[in-house]
């Protein structure tokens, strides 16, 4: 059987265990006018990145098409293979201002918003696309224009208060000066619903021609507001042949906090966007998020939104999956918005964020947060979850340098990953070709596996059942090859084997040397 490597695909052999596992927890970012040329973004890659963001609230398609081939050339060019997520404007309220000309606020000032898109933009008036902004507001309400990071001596956001309301204008007072700068301002009233759909009609086109050209891995879906918003996306895949795409949930406002665990049960993924959420809640509400969160089936994590001692504004996400999440050290991963779109350093920032979360995973203790997501799932297991956590148990018993998982949907890594090992996990994606309604080619089941919390995908050839003994004996041999060539595993390690025999999942430990 030949396997192809595929975070692995274009792996240099030569690359030490700390370049190309910079941390066991991923990077998403996102591509911009900073990270958006071949260079620019195999940097971006070679520091950490596993997951490239494409956000269609901003530029068209056109501009993220070029953004793409040039991360397909990236990745042939650093040796690394990225995943591809497309996330969606959803109901986003946008103050366009086409000319770019500076808007400079004072504080103290009056200024109108308005749904009169014909008007320009000023320090007067506000145009938004949005004509029922005045029903949905009343006096006192707080809106929040610019962008997202607010530091006090940030320049670039205002904070509006609602005086009174004039037809369909709202007139707010500035609370504080600032000089709104580009193209596009994007506008948050605080917990305030907006009566628009969560997947709007651009989102569809946009899914329906640049997402299924491309076969997207996944798509974040914007301001999520309840599970009928996942389902109602999910029928949309469906319906377009995207069969295979997962969908993350982004959860960025209180009517999403009330509906989370709903929502948890359909998605196949969570963003907790710390950026909007820290706008829409008063701030001695975020540290609460978690236990307000929580949910009372047991049957779903999700990661914490409190502040991490990171200056930058972050996003944190987590696959769904089957045990109950408490704590911000269970997040799969750091979503980079901003820093990487328009940051002047996005290299620099991927790299320091890879460098935190690697030393928060030295100086914690895994095998408790094991013992207690094992508490959180309960008794009895089902016959999955109780082989993946006997495979992280043994791998931390054993101090094996790696856990090897046999996985066609991707289902038996997210699995093992739950269970937040502090072992890298190698996951050999296995093609199905015998599906009824389709074929899965296993790359974009690999793709997804990048992410996933300590998970680093291997992609196989198909193989018939006959096959399949000697397929998995060849699979850990390659996979402990790969280890052994990127310096994770050494001949003389042990190595922890997730596989299935049969209509039975089994683990076993083996000494790597008997492979090599």
């Amino acid at each position: 059987m030949q396997i192809a490597l595929s975070s692995l695909n274009y792996i240099d052999h030569n690359q030490n265990l700390q370049t190309f596992f910079p941390s066991l927890t991923k990077i998403v970012g996102t591509l911009g006018p900073k990270s958006h040329s071949v260079e620019a973004i195999e940097a971006c890659l070679s520091a950490g990145m596993s997951v490239a963001r494409f956000d269609f609230s901003w530029s068209n398609a056109e501009y993220h098409q070029e953004a793409l081939d040039n991360l397909r050339t990236a990745m042939k060019n650093s040796k690394k293979l990225c995943a591809v997520m497309l996330d969606t404007m959803g109901p986003e309220l946008q103050v366009c201002n086409p000319t770019g000309n500076l808007i400079e606020l004072k504080a103290g000032a009056h200024v109108r918003i308005t749904p009169d898109v014909s008007k320009a933009p000023s320090v007067e008036v506000l145009p938004i696309k949005y004509s029922d902004l005045a029903k949905a507001v009343k006096k006192g309400d707080t809106i929040f224009l610019g962008q997202y990071l607010f530091t006090g001596s940030e320049t670039t956001s205002v904070w509006l208060e609602v005086l009174e309301k004039n037809g369909g204008d709202v007139i707010c007072l500035v609370k504080n000066s600032a000089v709104l700068a580009g193209f596009i301002f994007t506008m948050h009233v605080s917990q305030v619903q907006i009566n628009l759909p969560t997947l709007t009609d651009t989102d569809k086109e946009v899914i329906s021609t640049w997402g299924l050209k491309n076969n997207v891995d996944l798509i974040s879906l914007s301001y999520t507001r309840s599970a009928e918003d996942v389902r109602g996306l999910r029928k949309f895949l469906e319906a377009h042949k995207l069969h295979e795409t997962q969908i993350y949930a982004k959860v960025e406002n209180e009517e999403g906090l009330k509906h989370f665990d709903e929502i948890l049960k359909e998605a196949d993924g969570i963003i907790l966007s710390r950026g909007n959420l820290g706008i829409d809640l008063p701030p001695e509400k975020n540290s609460g998020i978690v236990g307000d969160l929580s949910p009372t089936n047991g049957t779903t994590y999700f990661p914490n939104v409190s502040q991490e001692a990171v200056t930058f504004k972050t996003e944190l996400y987590s696959p769904c999956s089957s045990a109950k999440m408490l704590l911000k050290k269970w997040t799969d991963g750091i979503l980079l918005g901003a820093e990487t779109l328009r940051g002047l350093y996005p290299v620099e920032t991927i790299k320091t964020v890879g460098r935190i979360c690697a030393e928060a995973e030295k100086v914690y203790n895994q095998y408790v947060q094991f013992k207690k997501i094992v508490k959180y799932v309960g008794q009895p297991m089902s016959h999955e979850e109780a082989v993946a956590s006997s495979a992280v148990r043994a791998a931390i018993k054993v101090k094996a340098a790696a856990i090897v998982v046999f996985t066609s949907s991707g289902k038996a890594a997210r699995l093992v990953s739950k269970y937040r090992s502090p072992i890298p996990v190698l996951a050999v994606v296995v093609p199905q070709t015998d599906s009824p309604k389709w074929s899965f080619t296993g790359n974009i089941q690999a793709r997804q596996c990048l992410a996933l919390r300590g998970v680093y995908p291997i992609l196989a050839t198909p193989s018939t059942a006959s096959e399949v003994s000697s397929r998995e004996e060849t699979g850990v041999k390659l996979a402990l090859k790969y280890g052994e060539s990127v310096g994770l595993i050494k001949p003389y390690d042990r190595a922890v084997i997730f596989q299935k025999i049969g209509d039975s999942s089994v683990v076993k430990i083996v000494e790597c040397q008997n492979y090599f």
